[in-house]
């Protein structure tokens, strides 16, 4: 594999930077740590002379290599091998399969997000579920490349999934279809004749560029129809687990014309940095027009790097539910043509210096998803980055119990699925953000009214 497109594929699941490799090796290791690795050695030497079964260096020094790593934080891992032909296949989306973006979590595979429009996303796969069995095998403390593999095969093939739901009483069994896997960045579709709505489902090459081709594409559109012009858009963000640093200030220095988007902050000042406005992208690309953003606790990374600055800059409404918060840059650190080192690196913060590490963003209005009967049972149970086995300490130290802190029930979300389903409403959060546009363009549209008015209605002086 081509370095250039390990490093993109690497930027589909954190926020990642590259960073050159040191060539002094062990040179650098602090004297004091001889003892230590002698040690290992040692261990090494055990296994080798009296393990019951005969183990083959490969599997001892690949183990060693993932638990340094594991004992960091859960985003810096060792890529080989299948790690590292996964990665590139999520960015070319050339392959037959599911379209489910996993993880390991604690020996299981966790569904991180299904990709949308996905033969998972039809079944009803749903992110934070557990994949327990395939084909009725138990799928447990397994290599997650194993498991990958077994959900890949043939479009038109199908394969028992039975899932653990945070939520339900008991494990149930889903048979997905497997299809070609077309992995798109970014759709766009018209709403209601004049609302953009943009749904970014990962931040890999060239986001920044595609959502600035479908605002104009939305513009075209709209100019055609009875209202004769675009009114407002939706930037949809959930579940979209980030990407690209670069995508993320790319999208964000879309709608920005001036301030900061982001800073990022680590142990080596020299890679300590501040991304601007106007660096990538000139001008308001959506020319002022009203903005809401969607996110949910699916929403991580880069994608919460778009909120944060735009929020900030007070350029857009962020609605839904708080983020994942995961506020840390990853970089890539080639070891050889086959093998690399992912590491955190850095923190990132918002132009107001929050850290989005633990806390996420939180909405400017908080609109659960009704639609999803399974909703609120499944919000007691989402794990975000503050759940997560070794995570990274937001530096403010804030605690779960004060990101937590506002349980009460908005009187305006009383609607039950059932309702919605009634009422043809199938997504809520973006059926919410509609609607608040359409205010949005009859209020403007009346002040517009109103101040014509008032003008025809002046004495005119010659």
């Amino acid at each position: 594999m081509k370095l250039a497109a390990l490093i993109r594929a690497g930027m589909l699941v954190s926020a990642v930077a590259l960073l050159p490799t040191a060539t002094a090796g062990l040179a650098a290791v602090d004297a004091r740590s001889a003892e230590e690795f002698n040690k290992l050695f040692e261990v090494y030497r055990l296994v080798k002379q009296y393990y019951v079964d005969p183990v083959n260096d490969d599997k001892l020094l690949k183990g060693a290599i993932d638990g340094m790593l594991a004992s960091l934080d859960p985003h810096s891992n060792y890529l080989d091998g299948n790690s590292f032909d996964r990665l590139e296949t999520m960015i070319d989306g050339n392959y037959s399969g599911l379209g489910l973006s996993v993880q390991e979590d604690d020996g299981a595979v966790k569904v991180i997000a299904p990709f949308k429009g996905s033969p998972a996303e039809k079944a009803g796969i749903k992110a934070g579920d557990y994949i327990t069995h395939l084909d009725g095998v138990l799928y447990y403390e397994r290599d997650l490349d194993e498991a990958v593999e077994k959900m890949r095969g043939p479009a038109g093939t199908s394969i028992r999934l039975t899932i653990f739901r945070p939520g339900r009483d008991a494990p149930f069994d889903v048979t997905v279809t497997r299809g070609v896997i077309d992995l798109e960045p970014v759709t766009s579709a018209l709403k209601d004749n004049s609302i953009g709505y943009i749904s970014v489902n990962e931040f890999s090459r060239d986001v920044g560029a595609d959502v600035q081709a479908a605002l104009v594409d939305l513009r075209k559109q709209a100019a055609k129809g009875p209202v004769g012009h675009l009114s407002g858009v939706v930037l949809d963000l959930r579940q979209n687990p980030g990407g690209s640093l670069d995508e993320a200030v790319a999208l964000s220095d879309l709608f920005l014309d001036k301030g900061d988007i982001v800073s990022q902050r680590g142990r080596i000042s020299s890679e300590n940095q501040v991304y601007r406005a106007e660096s990538m992208i000139k001008g308001d690309a959506a020319k002022g027009l009203p903005v809401i953003v969607l996110v949910d606790a699916g929403s991580a990374s880069a994608s919460e790097i778009v909120a944060g600055a735009l929020q900030d800059q007070r350029r857009a409404v962020i609605m839904g539910e708080r983020t994942f918060g995961k506020g840390s840059v990853q970089s890539l650190l080639q070891l050889d043509a086959k093998s690399a080192v992912k590491l955190t690196t850095a923190r990132y913060f918002t132009p107001s210096g929050h850290s989005v590490q633990e806390g996420g963003i939180l909405p400017d209005i908080r609109v659960p998803q009704l639609s999803d009967p399974d909703a609120r049972v499944r919000a007691q149970n989402e794990i975000r980055e503050s759940d997560l086995r070794g995570h990274l300490i937001n530096e403010a130290a804030i605690a779960d119990k004060d990101l937590e802190s506002d349980k009460t029930d908005d009187p305006r979300f009383k609607v039950t699925a059932e309702q919605l389903k009634k009422e043809g409403v199938t997504d809520f959060q973006l059926d919410y953000a509609l609607r608040t546009l359409r205010r949005t363009d009859a209020k403007a549209m009346l002040a517009a009214a109103q101040a014509k008015a008032h003008a025809q209605a002046q004495p005119q002086k010659n």
